[in-house]
């Protein structure tokens, strides 16, 4: 038995030892209090807005003041921005700038809060009212929240007075015609781009005034997400700003869950989609250089119960790790709501707050982030099929013209989830960044389909052209028959008379698919033509044999990659983590086994395990015990809760560790013997009384728990 006594000690905050980095990051409307101190390196403080007595400024102070650093986010499309709406501003009622439906209906974000169509008069409002009111507030790290236009909007007038402007001719009502739909989606994509790139600009002017380098970010649904859920927004064209910094990469439960057809069936594949979601977000920066941060949220949106929210936050933080060139997290927004509002016990209609296990095993997850290294390694299998994107995704996303239809974003999915489906981890390729030489340099077999997009630019043709001829292997999937095909754009105009965009393409490949001839070689490389769209391939069952063996050829016979790896699981290797999902809908439908020892990070008492078993549709997250770099020295290996200040003294290792009251730290601490003494006490010497220990001598590890505190527990362990 383990003595528990107690010692004194003072922790001090402070923020340049404690935080010399803006990897991990969580998004709060609230001042600081006790029961969110989630440790992450920085507190972005949410709006401008003066509240319960404490202006904005004495909010940031009050996360600078625990040691925080400190950056804000604000809604680009909505907020709550009342004295702009109701005139207090500039004494004009603003409430018109709403984005309106064909029903004359505008939308709304909540009260008084419009979804806006940024006219000159909010970007002003944006520069002035709120970003310097930031930076003169000491901020330099702005996140400006979700440009969203919605696709069934685009009726009111200063939308139709924008039309004008851009196209030079009266507004058409994109319900009328595609083209009319397809240029009404290109105008809103241009006035959010316009409103980020003003204001951006002026943040970083105003900043460089005032001897600050500020930088500016955007926080944004994935291309997939917004296209699912048929909203319009800037996303990839923004990398290339000179005023953007990087993005926020927002997918999540509420994100991923949307459901998707497969094999003739439309269900949640929350996983799939995540996965997909994230890898979308990476794709269309990872060519341009800006940072990345990738978002989960251990609840969403919508009310569910704890169980759900458990479930599917497992999933979708899996789908993040998953991409190891990415180490940027927001590790939740919104922990007001999580650590203290109530939701549903599964089966039940009681309400509780957050249970003590699922919210030791976030801090634990969180945690991970904190320490979660970049490396080289890849998923097993195939990582060079990649499926071509474009921001034209969102320009076709409305419900019906001609008859033509594509639930549920059916013909990206017909692309992606047959190879996710069959453990093959599929990149997504951005079209808006193929002028980069590294976008398609790994990439060796590239699926495209126009069913659901269209070329921005006959450059685009050029560069994929001119990637075939170099070797690499072009599988086009699409009927050609939708009727965005003939949308005024540049392969119809200025002299151009295609019929379609993919004329010109082939054009280029110098080939010609009229006579229902499959495989062309093109220079080194060759083209594959499925006169499909893909959305067949996934909403009838059954139906995706065809295209799997086109997409087998391609890579094997000639692409020349290898063989095409077919499995049932996602498995990394990060660090000392094993990163694994094994997927469902699989004619195989075997468990993977993961040999330990390991410790299971996805169970709150941090158990280490001689092997672990994960069952199809489920997800892990192991450390890997044979992948302790050094087993002599002391470390604390999982904790729910941050470590600081850890010291090693001869037979002694002592360290502090911090996160929110109210909450139950478990943590695993390698030792090089067993511990005889474990000395546990508060900030101010107070022993810390319930204190579990547990040694499990196979892994020379130390079980620890306790309560925990944001002020600080100090642990000294004795051998």
């Amino acid at each position: 038995m383990m003595a528990v006594c107690c010692t004194a000690f003072a922790q001090k905050y402070n923020s340049v030892n404690e935080h010399p980095r803006q990897k991990t990051a969580f998004q709060t409307s609230s001042p600081w209090i006790p029961q969110i101190d989630v440790r992450s390196d920085v507190a972005i403080v949410y709006g401008v807005n003066d509240n319960k007595g404490m202006k904005f400024e004495e909010r940031v102070q009050s996360w600078r003041d625990r040691g925080y650093q400190t950056a804000f986010m604000t809604g680009i499309a909505w907020g709550s921005y009342y004295d702009y709406f109701l005139g207090k501003w500039d004494g004009q009622n603003h409430l018109g700038v709403g984005q309106v439906t064909k029903k004359g209906d505008t939308i709304f974000h909540g009260k008084n809060m419009p979804y806006v169509v940024p006219v000159q008069s909010f970007i002003e409002y944006m520069k002035t009212a709120i970003v310097k009111r930031v930076i003169d507030a000491g901020i330099t790290t702005i996140f400006l929240e979700e440009p969203e236009f919605w696709a069934r909007a685009g009726y009111s007038a200063p939308f139709k007075q924008e039309w004008q402007k851009y196209y030079g001719f009266p507004w058409r009502p994109q319900d009328e015609s595609p083209e009319n739909t397809y240029l009404s989606s290109k105008l809103k994509y241009h006035l959010y781009y316009e409103a980020i790139k003003q204001v951006s600009n002026y943040a970083k002017e105003y900043g460089k005034a005032k001897g600050q380098n500020v930088k500016v970010y955007i926080a944004t649904h994935s291309l997939v997400n917004y296209s699912s859920w048929q909203i319009v927004s800037p996303e990839a064209s923004l990398a290339s700003l000179p005023g953007i910094d990087g993005y926020i990469a927002q997918v999540w439960t509420g994100t991923s869950r949307e459901p998707t057809f497969f094999n003739g069936n439309k269900k949640e594949r929350v996983f799939e989609n995540a996965y997909l979601e994230y890898g979308s977000m990476l794709s269309m920066t990872a060519p341009t250089g800006r940072k990345l941060f990738f978002l989960t949220d251990p609840i969403e949106d919508r009310p569910r119960n704890w169980a759900d929210y458990k479930k599917n936050y497992q999933a979708t933080f899996t789908a993040e790790l998953l991409y190891p060139t990415i180490d940027n997290y927001e590790v939740m927004p919104w922990p007001e709501r999580i650590y203290t509002h109530p939701y549903k016990v599964a089966n039940s209609d009681s309400m509780v707050l957050i249970p003590k296990f699922y919210s030791t095993q976030m801090q634990v997850m969180i945690n991970v982030l904190n320490n979660m290294p970049v490396s080289t390694n890849r998923i097993n299998g195939v990582n060079s099929i990649g499926v071509l994107m474009s921001n034209s995704l969102m320009f076709q996303r409305f419900p019906t013209h001609n008859g033509f239809e594509d639930p549920q974003f059916s013909n990206f999915y017909g692309q992606t989830l047959p190879l996710v489906k069959r453990g093959i981890p599929v990149q997504t390729v951005h079209m808006e960044n193929l002028q980069y030489a590294n976008t398609l340099s790994k990439i060796k077999v590239l699926v495209m389909s126009y069913s659901n997009m269209k070329p921005t630019s006959p450059e685009v043709h050029q560069y994929i052209a001119d990637w075939v001829k170099k070797g690499g292997v072009l599988v086009y999937c699409g009927r050609d028959d939708d009727p965005y095909q003939s949308v005024m754009e540049w392969w119809n105009t200025k002299g151009n008379k295609y019929k379609s965009p993919s004329e010109h393409l082939f054009k280029l490949l110098h080939i010609n698919p009229a006579f229902g001839q499959q495989k062309f070689k093109a220079g080194k490389g060759a083209v594959y033509i499925l006169r499909e769209n893909p959305k067949e391939f996934v909403m009838q069952s059954n139906n995706d044999a065809a295209y799997l063996g086109v997409v087998k050829k391609a890579y094997e016979n000639d692409a020349k990659a290898g063989k095409l790896t077919i499995k049932n699981d996602f498995y990394l290797e990060r660090g000392p983590y094993d990163i694994v999902s094994v997927l469902d809908e699989n004619d195989d439908s075997k468990a993977l086994v993961v040999k330990g020892p390991v410790i299971d990070l996805f169970d709150p008492e941090l158990p280490v395990l001689a092997e672990k078993t994960i069952q199809p549709g489920e997800q892990s997250l192991l450390y890997d015990l044979k992948r302790v770099v050094n087993k002599a020295q002391p470390k604390v290996l999982a904790s729910a809760s941050r470590i600081y200040d850890a010291s090693i003294a001869g037979h002694s290792f002592s360290f502090v560790a911090k996160s929110p009251v109210n909450t139950i730290n478990s943590m695993r601490v390698l030792l090089p013997a067993k511990a005889v003494t474990a000395i546990v006490t508060d900030n101010t010497g107070k022993e810390i009384p319930d204190v579990k220990t547990s040694w499990d001598a196979s892994s020379n590890t130390l079980f620890l728990g306790f309560k925990n505190s944001p002020d600080g527990i100090k642990v000294t362990l004795k051998w």
